[in-house]
């Protein structure tokens, strides 16, 4: 009897729980699907369309300064206020974004996952780079507000630091969905995870260098923020566009360590839970 060959067997990746970036990489039109879908179902079937996008950071911003500017008196380390907040609020609400909609990926996508299979990494992947379009979208808001200082104001000025942005979008993004997948796991066993993680991120915001600057702080208080993983990221992204921020080569090491961690053991758990979530659901 002849053997019969097969031209798709599913199974698991391995035991150890390792993502198979091969499978994903065959399944990249699907990627590429959800990516267009969740960018593009941001703004469908409003007024304003794309213009959400540059909407809700302005906003943002404006509140932003008028509370911790205006009537808290916040340094903003020489950074004409308006660029300082917008640029913090950028970086914090993509890696919050991020965060919050991978760590629900397994439970709202459930359904599906019972039915059809896919790479289930596949889920989070377009959620980060769907996020990510938008992001650039609103760079190019704080590109052209920088382009605009650059010309008016003498305490902005280009500098080759510049070039570490894609590296530092690249560093939130590893730790966005490393959170993410880590609470997911988590989450399919014990909701109350998902439930917390809006609070822990709300937080987090005094605890990161968004609102003011790491050298405008000292004692207990900087040790904390410094240990947040968010802290030099944010940092090092205003130093790239403004000449400014406080860190080290042991603080960049520690970003980058601690980056590496949250990626690995997201992924891990990720990928250890989600072949028998559905049974416990």
């Amino acid at each position: 009897m002849n053997e019969q060959t097969w031209d798709l067997v599913i199974d698991a990746d391995d035991k150890r729980g390792r993502a198979s970036f091969k499978k994903i990489w065959q399944y990249r039109d699907l990627l590429k699907l959800l990516v267009r879908r969740d960018f593009v179902a941001f703004y469908k079937q409003t007024i304003l369309g794309p213009i959400w996008f540059f909407i809700r950071p302005i906003v943002a911003t404006i509140v932003y300064f008028f509370i911790f500017g205006k009537v808290a008196g916040l340094s903003t380390d020489g950074v004409p206020p308006v660029l300082f907040y917008l640029s913090g609020l950028m970086i914090w609400s993509y890696f919050t974004e991020t965060v919050t909609k991978c760590s629900g990926v397994l439970l709202e996508n459930a359904a599906m996952f019972g039915k059809v299979y896919f790479p289930r990494l596949i889920m989070p992947l377009s959620i980060v780079f769907s996020s990510m379009l938008r992001l650039g979208v609103q760079l190019l808001l704080l590109i052209l507000i920088f382009v605009y200082y650059l010309f008016t104001s003498d305490t902005i000025s280009l500098t080759p630091a510049i070039l570490l942005v894609p590296f530092l979008i690249i560093i939130v993004s590893f730790q966005a969905v490393g959170l993410g997948l880590l609470v997911a796991a988590i989450a399919t066993k014990y909701r109350d995870f998902s439930m917390l993680l809006g609070y822990i991120l709300q937080l987090g915001l005094f605890l990161a260098p968004v609102v003011f600057p790491l050298s405008s702080i000292s004692g207990k208080f900087k040790l904390m923020v410094s240990f947040n993983p968010m802290t030099f990221p944010i940092e090092l992204f205003r130093h790239a566009f403004f000449g400014t921020g406080s860190f080290s080569t042991m603080n960049i090491l520690y970003m980058i360590i601690a980056t590496v961690i949250m990626l690995f053991v997201g992924v891990y758990a990720f990928n250890k839970y989600e072949k028998t979530f559905v049974d416990t659901i």
